[in-house]
């Protein structure tokens, strides 16, 4: 294994000179900083990250804080994590995926006082959040891709939900649609403070109230059977319904079932729209379903890039970002079934 005298001697520089390149620990000129960095990419050299951090007082590691929900890290997870480990990566930091259970307070307490992280990026946030509560007082610098209740001072990225809400009932409604429903999470799937839910379902009813449409919001569904049933209950008590936009995608499996089971067909019968899925993901159903896709990517970035902001320019300006989803028409979007033809069969 290379060392760092090795890449000094291919470089043609003092050790001193190949460390404050590679480790940023003070200026070295562009010519020669290349040439250290090429020698050390010849070489194979990767700097020793806790060495480094006993000199500069810095890791230059990020942990990623993730509840998983009981469904597990699903694809869309996925891809809020992997853009935000490429942004710091391209950056000169590692992300480090610290999955959480029972106590995460406690689980953040031990992961800073080990000394190996440099701040804290914070996903699947809750309105009233522990632990950027506990973040916060302990000094530890963190981001969140979400936002709490009252994020005014915190360096966020979020998706923008009344803009979301607002596209997707433009969409319904430019369609002839005069009546929507909204099934979102279940409360056991995932906290009863989960930021996303709760935005997603205030944001839904107020676009809706502000279009003219008949709006049903009070049924949640996280599972397969969970949305067999809601539909059923829909259907029941709502009749008139003709659209509706699903939070879960296991969920939009039941509602499938059950509307095959009636011997209906979407769209004829049902216009069905996905909420916060990505566009591979709406893909795999069979008719390839309307869905509003995050931008997970972006907001991985946004969040990591925020927090590194932060780490090397220190105070100032909270950095605030807020991102609308695209709407990605599928083959699951039609004009409403007529009432009179509905009522003949």
């Amino acid at each position: 294994m290379s060392s760092l005298r090795d890449v000094a001697e291919r470089a043609r520089v003092a050790v001193s000179t190949a460390s404050a390149a590679l480790n940023g620990t003070r200026p070295v000129a562009a010519a020669t900083k290349r040439r250290i960095e090429q020698a050390a990419a010849e070489l194979g050299y990767r700097p020793n990250v806790l060495a480094r951090g006993l000199v500069s007082k810095r890791t230059r590691i990020l942990a990623l804080l993730f509840p998983a929900p009981h469904s597990g890290f699903g694809l869309t997870e996925m891809q809020f994590a992997t853009a935000a480990a490429e942004a710091a990566k391209e950056r000169g930091y590692h992300l480090l995926l610290s999955p959480e259970h029972d106590d995460p307070v406690e689980e953040l307490r031990y992961l800073t006082g080990l000394g190996l992280v440099d701040g804290v990026l914070v996903m699947e946030v809750k309105l009233a959040d522990e632990r950027t509560e506990w973040l916060a007082e302990a000094g530890v610098p963190f981001s969140m891709i979400g936002r709490t209740g009252e994020p005014d001072a915190v360096d966020h990225a979020d998706i923008d939900f009344t803009r979301m809400a607002a596209d997707a009932v433009a969409h319904l409604a430019g369609l002839g649609h005069r009546s929507m429903a909204f099934f979102n999470h279940a409360i056991g799937a995932y906290s009863a403070q989960y930021g996303p839910a709760i935005r997603a379902g205030a944001e839904f009813a107020a676009a809706a109230g502000e279009a003219g449409l008949g709006y049903v919001g009070d049924l949640r569904a996280s599972t397969a059977d969970e949305g067999r049933e809601a539909f059923e209950r829909l259907v029941a008590a709502h009749p008139e319904v003709t659209a509706l936009a699903v939070m879960s995608d296991q969920a939009a499996v039941g509602v499938i079932a059950a509307v095959a089971e009636r011997g209906w067909q979407i769209p004829r019968d049902l216009t069905l729209m996905l909420v916060l899925s990505s566009a591979r993901v709406a893909e795999m159903f069979h008719p390839r379903l309307t869905t509003l896709e995050p931008p997970s990517a972006e907001l991985g970035r946004l969040g990591a890039g925020m927090l590194i902001d932060r780490l090397e320019d220190g105070d100032g300006e909270p950095r605030q970002r807020l991102v609308p989803c695209r709407l990605v028409v599928g083959d699951s979007s039609a004009t409403p079934r007529n009432p009179e033809s509905e009522a003949a069969r």
